[in-house]
């Protein structure tokens, strides 16, 4: 089916692999087959990928990019206060 394959990791959110398992579940019943995740998840992006001229894909992509970045930016400060405060607590038993 597919000779070209590349595997990919998906990481979403509770809400949207609910969608897609309703989703699949129609198609279910509406084609009298069995469809997986799998194939309802690639049909989405596909089709996706199709519209990319589409508004709502485009501020759909911006508010993604935002939230990880916003995500990536506290984990990092998080990091440096946590690094900070070892440092602190180190030279501090140093000096008594």
């Amino acid at each position: 089916m597919f000779a070209n394959k590349t595997r990919v990791l998906l990481i979403l959110s509770q809400d949207v692999l609910d969608r897609a398992r309703v989703a699949a579940g129609r198609a279910t019943t509406t084609l009298k087959l069995p469809v997986s995740l799998q194939i309802v998840l690639r049909a989405l992006i596909e089709e996706g990928l199709r519209r990319g001229n589409n508004g709502a894909l485009r501020a759909n992509i911006e508010r993604q990019v935002h939230a990880v970045r916003h995500i990536r930016r506290m984990a990092r400060q998080g990091a440096r206060t946590t690094h900070a405060r070892r440092r602190t607590q180190t030279s501090g038993q140093g000096r008594r």
